[in-house]
């Protein structure tokens, strides 16, 4: 009978294994970022929505607030919101390449994760500029922005690509 589930409990032990390995990983570098502010990694994402804002004709500075670990963005003149590390959508990346590696098929695996990243770093970096613009122009709609629409956008995103990677690449007939 477990030799009937074999193949799905590989899966499931790959991801698990993944998840971890890069969980820890991710949590190690946060470890080293302690007491400098906010980590490199989310610093960049402020810098590119802030520059894209800028170019959009949103003015915006960001103005550190080290002992809190954030970046606020100030932007027409306001305090539109602010960058913290669970904004740089790291963790819903980590999700994505598991799962993807979960159904590892060879070299088009690292593409496609390769590209995947890509599209949602770009996909990140937009909903922090869309939520920003809600901020600043339409604030009575920002909670419903922050706390379903752009989540369901990232999440959204994940699960596009997921189904995307099961559909074309990890079930396809090898043979066909």
């Amino acid at each position: 009978m477990l030799k009937d589930f074999k193949p799905v409990l590989n899966i499931l032990l790959r991801f698990i294994i993944i998840y971890l390995v890069l969980l820890f990983a991710y949590q190690f570098f946060l470890n080293s970022c302690k007491g400098s502010g906010l980590d490199s990694f989310s610093r960049i994402i402020a810098d590119q929505v802030s520059w894209i804002q800028n170019r959009v004709g949103y003015p915006t500075a960001l103005y550190d607030d080290i002992k809190k670990d954030q970046v606020w963005f100030y932007v027409k003149e306001a305090y539109a919101t602010r960058m913290i590390e669970g904004c740089n959508a790291v963790s819903v990346m980590i999700l994505f390449v598991s799962f993807i590696f979960a159904f590892y098929k060879g070299a088009k695996t690292f593409v496609f994760v390769f590209l995947g990243l890509v599209f949602l770093y770009g996909m990140n970096v937009a909903r922090i500029v869309g939520f920003n613009i809600v901020r600043t122009d339409h604030i009575e709609y920002s909670k419903m922005f922050h706390d379903f629409i752009f989540p369901a956008i990232i999440y959204g995103s994940v699960v596009l690509l997921w189904l995307v990677w099961i559909k074309f690449f990890a079930l396809k007939n090898e043979n066909s």
